[in-house]
Formats: structure tokens, sequence, C-alpha cells
């Protein structure tokens, strides 16, 4: 049953925005991807199996998120990040479980009061990207963003890997 769980992970609704048509050598281009992580690993992320890995000290969730913006088949710009959830006793009383989790997103830790928030923080990515216009050689670029999200083992999941290619945005770097 675990080998099917990995294999239904997936990415979806991978989006690449751009905040110009067109960039110098001395400005800064901002980019913007948005993706989700659906599937069989949203699915496990649950209180129930938060509690039973919580029991099997199994308490901690790693997620690593790759990124490389391509031009082409050259990789303009590369970026990591990671994505944590660690599950923990709680004595809050807007919470009804014993179990439950913290999720650290760029470094901010959140505590969210329901399943659905917990997972929309975890698998739901929306990051802004900057660049330099000198990142880009002069005339016309097809930008896409090639995605790589994996994580390992835990009580509710095998270790997985999924990709997947955002749209392309067209983009011009002009001479200065």
């Amino acid at each position: 049953m675990q080998a099917e769980m990995a294999d239904s992970s997936f990415i979806s609704d991978a989006n690449f925005s751009k905040s110009q048509d067109s960039v110098k050598a001395d400005q800064p281009l901002t980019l913007s991807l948005s993706f989700k992580i659906n599937g069989a690993i949203r699915d496990a992320f649950s209180q129930k199996n938060w509690e039973r890995a919580y029991n099997k000290h199994d308490n901690g969730f790693r997620m690593t998120v790759e990124v490389d913006i391509k031009s082409g088949r050259k990789t303009v710009h590369s970026l990591k990040f990671v994505r944590k959830a660690a599950l923990f006793w709680t004595r809050n009383p807007k919470i009804p479980h014993r179990i439950w989790v913290s999720i650290v997103k760029d470094e901010t830790p959140f505590y969210p009061l329901t399943i659905e928030e917990a997972q929309s923080q975890l698998f739901d990515v929306n990051k802004v990207i900057e660049l330099s216009g000198r990142d880009l050689d002069s005339g016309s670029h097809k930008l896409h963003a090639e995605i790589r999200v994996s994580w390992g083992k835990h009580d509710y999941t095998e270790a997985t890997e999924v990709k997947a290619r955002s749209n392309e945005i067209d983009l011009m770097r002009v001479a200065a």
C-alpha cells in the first residue's frame, strides 16, 4: 500500500509569473512561483497519523524543495529551501487533540488551528524570486521553473521525490 502512496503524490497548479515584460541589466526582476503538493502525502498528513507517528517517536517531517529557473536548457537561477513540521504534545484549549503540529516556513514557526490550515502551510508554496537583469543574456527568453520536492520515510509515508515543470513566461532583456 505505501508504494502506491508514494506514486500518488504530485505537484499541481505550478504557476510562474513575472513583474514586468522586459528588464535591463542593472534592474531587478521579480518572479513569482506558486504550486501545491497534493495527493497521498497531503491526505496522510492528518491528526490521526500524527498521533500514531508521535507514539513511535517519529515527530518531525522535513520536505526539501529545489527550484531551477531555466531559459531553454540553461539554468539561470537555483534555489533550495526546506519546510518542516514538528509534532508535539499540546495543552492548547482551542485544539481538541493531544498531539498537534507546528509548521516551520521560511525560518518562521506557525501554529495552525485546523488540519486543513496545517496542510496548506506545509504543502502550498508561494515563493517570490529576485533575479538581476545581469543573470540573463540580451534578447528574448522563455523562462520556466523545474521543481523537485522530496521527503524522507515516516510512519505515514515512504521516502518520495516528485517533480513538475511550470508554465513558460516570455521575457525580454534589453540593452542598458
